[in-house]
């Protein structure tokens, strides 16, 4: 009896000291995650004047419908919840007319632009660095929309990390937005190109990098697709081309699944000049050279 005594004894104290080192290890896993979140840089001041004309406004409507606002944010921007991502157990796209009213211009800005939340952490799952090259302008002018947006009310989840997110953040293997945000490569067409390819190259630098890779020379980290790169659009005939952008059906008319949602949310309200201007410099890639082993696009083992 008394062996047996002993032995539970032992067996108690291992289970004790096997709960207090879990208990250690989630409260170490949160506390470094977090340290990671708030591992931000405050972003530049923005001093933009939130314009007030109904122009302004439907400017700033048109590009938050084509830069993707809708599609994350709901067709009212009553907000969204996401539990099916792999990188997050559920992401909420918050509402995002009334949290464009219940804050200020340099906060909304520092989350659409630089990844940064209004509690000063770093956001995980807003596409920032999809917005790092529009102008201020065009930023006032999606805020005068927001602001002017009515309020659709709707019940959401709160948002979860999970704990594998956690850990990837305490580890730091995988990016917040402002990381991300802070390594979108610069603007490559120079200054003696045409207008419309210096246009074209913001539209897709603003758009289609999303998808295509910071570079829109294709993407291959970490998703289940594998976006090409957009060079391929120099094999594309004017009138195919629009085809792929107001219906997204290629050439061949295969299902492209992801890109089919997001031509007819998003690139269906590109104007006629838009397409143009994209056309022109997608048709330019093929010329350029592409960078080796980015994290977006790593080189294979």
């Amino acid at each position: 009896m008394s062996l047996f005594r002993d032995a539970t004894r032992w067996l108690v104290r291992a289970i004790a000291l096997f709960a207090i080192l879990a208990v250690i290890g989630l409260v170490s896993v949160f506390v470094l995650s977090e340290a990671y979140l708030r591992d931000v840089a405050p972003p530049p001041a923005f001093s933009a004047v939130i314009p007030t004309d109904s122009t302004s406004i439907a400017y700033g409507r048109h590009l938050t419908r084509t830069r993707g606002c809708f599609g994350c944010h709901g067709q009212q921007l009553e907000g969204q919840v996401f539990d099916y991502w792999p990188w997050v157990k559920r992401a909420v796209a918050p509402n995002l007319a009334a949290f464009a009213k219940a804050h200020e211009p340099a906060t909304l800005e520092a989350a659409i632009r630089h990844g940064i939340g209004h509690d000063g952490r770093a956001l995980w799952s807003m596409p920032s660095y999809n917005f790092v090259h529009l102008p201020d302008s065009a930023i006032a002018a999606m805020i005068a929309f927001l602001k002017s947006a009515e309020v659709e009310e709707h019940e959401l989840a709160e948002p979860a990390f999970g704990l594998r997110t956690r850990w990837w953040m305490a580890r730091r293997t995988e990016m917040h937005m402002q990381d991300w945000a802070e390594r979108v490569p610069g603007m490559v067409v120079g200054s003696d190109e045409q207008d419309n390819i210096r246009r074209g190259e913001r539209l897709a630098m603003t758009t289609c990098n999303e998808c295509h890779g910071l570079d829109l020379r294709g993407s291959t980290a970490e998703m289940d697709i594998s976006p090409p790169d957009l060079a391929i659009v120099a094999a594309y005939p004017w009138d195919d081309f629009v085809k792929l952008m107001r219906t997204g059906i290629p050439i061949g008319g295969r299902d492209l699944g992801l890109m089919k949602v997001v031509a007819q949310d998003r690139f269906a309200h590109f104007t006629e000049q838009e397409v143009e201007d994209l056309y022109a410099f997608l048709r330019t890639l093929p010329n350029r050279p592409v960078a080796s082993d980015v994290f977006w696009r790593p080189e294979a083992e």
